[in-house]
């Protein structure tokens, strides 16, 4: 895989399904598993877990891990180098389609996370409820500062990335935690004009029109 950031159309399209991304989160976040383990998290049959474990495998997501007990069961274990996703004007179309699907895809599973997040923050202990952030910054920066502002969010996260730092590297009590970072250009948005005078007017009330 290219660990500089994902240029295979089939790859990226490979891991633009669902049960993958879930998949490839459970390695990345609680270790090697079998096929039975991972299907339990992404709500799927064993077997459909293993179909998709070895197209991960096939494009370089996933490998065989050691085994464990008596070597019966086969393990799987994520190769740990990072999602990157960047377009590119040197993109052939193929490759653009490719990594908007892919995109998307991870913004929806990111949409999702934050979802399940607020609707349990209620029953958080109150320790985690004052530390968890919800934040939308619009920023001013040139180009370079963008760029020298990502370094440094990888920077402050990478001692917290829970495929590098074991569970028995941190500290008691410690969970699994989501950051999601954007920055991005605003584009212009489409400025939708005035309504007319008459516009209320010439709405049908529920008897018909007025």
């Amino acid at each position: 895989m290219d660990t500089e950031g994902l240029s295979d159309p089939k790859a990226m399209r490979a891991l633009a399904h669902p049960a993958r991304l879930a998949i490839l989160s459970r390695l990345r976040t609680e270790g090697s598993a079998t096929a039975t383990e991972v299907a339990e998290s992404a709500g799927i049959t064993p077997s459909a877990a293993s179909y998709h474990l070895r197209m991960l495998a096939k494009y370089g997501f996933v490998e065989d891990a050691p085994p464990r007990g008596d070597g019966r069961e086969r393990l799987w274990r994520s190769i740990g180098t990072a999602l990157q996703v960047g377009v590119v004007p040197e993109d052939r179309p193929d490759v653009r389609e490719a990594k908007n699907v892919l995109i998307r895809a991870l913004r929806r599973d990111a949409h999702d996370e934050v979802e399940r997040a607020l609707s349990a923050v209620e029953q958080e202990p109150e320790e985690w409820r004052d530390a968890t952030l919800f934040s939308r910054t619009t920023l001013r920066l040139d180009a370079a500062e963008m760029a020298r502002l990502a370094g440094e969010i990888g920077k402050l996260l990478e001692p917290y990335v829970a495929s590098i730092r074991s569970q028995e590297d941190a500290p008691e009590g410690a969970r699994i935690a989501e950051a999601q970072i954007n920055l991005f250009v605003r584009s212009s948005r489409p400025v939708p004009g005035l309504p007319t005078e008459d516009h209320d007017r010439a709405a049908p009330g529920p008897d018909g029109p007025r």
